[in-house]
């Protein structure tokens, strides 16, 4: 039985390979998608539990994919991975509901937690409504 179904969003084929292998071992489903348009459509025919979206993308943003999956999919986690770290992009990644922001490069064990916490506190919010 999975732990839970992770949608990692990245135009870098490194990450979506990175963030499979440290997670499938742990016992995710774990789905990806190239660009924030066929990560929304992909989120639009199944729920997933937690939302990897890169920052910086060609079509739209990981700030947009962010605020769209509030919007539409509030129980729906996200996390912002991005290669450009800013504190303003962070901080507004974070109002807008971002679990986290982590910084690329990343360790297979940082992503492993994040996503733990971020369960976790999925599992709080849940149990709070």
């Amino acid at each position: 039985m999975s732990k839970g179904k992770i949608l990692v969003i990245d135009d870098e084929d490194i990450v979506l390979i990175s963030c499979k292998r440290a997670l499938l071992p742990e016992g995710f489903e774990v789905k990806t998608a190239q660009n924030g348009i066929e990560g929304l459509k992909m989120i639009e025919e199944e729920r997933f539990d937690l939302v990897f979206t890169d920052l910086k993308m060609p079509d739209i943003d990981g700030i947009e994919v962010l605020r769209i999956i509030k919007q539409r999919w509030p129980e729906t986690g996200v996390i912002i991975i991005t290669g450009y770290q800013t504190v303003d992009s962070a901080v507004k990644a974070i109002k807008l509901g971002a679990y986290d922001y982590i910084e690329k490069p990343f360790t297979p064990d940082g992503i492993i937690n994040a996503v733990n916490s971020a369960l976790e506190e999925r599992k709080k919010e849940a149990g709070n409504r």
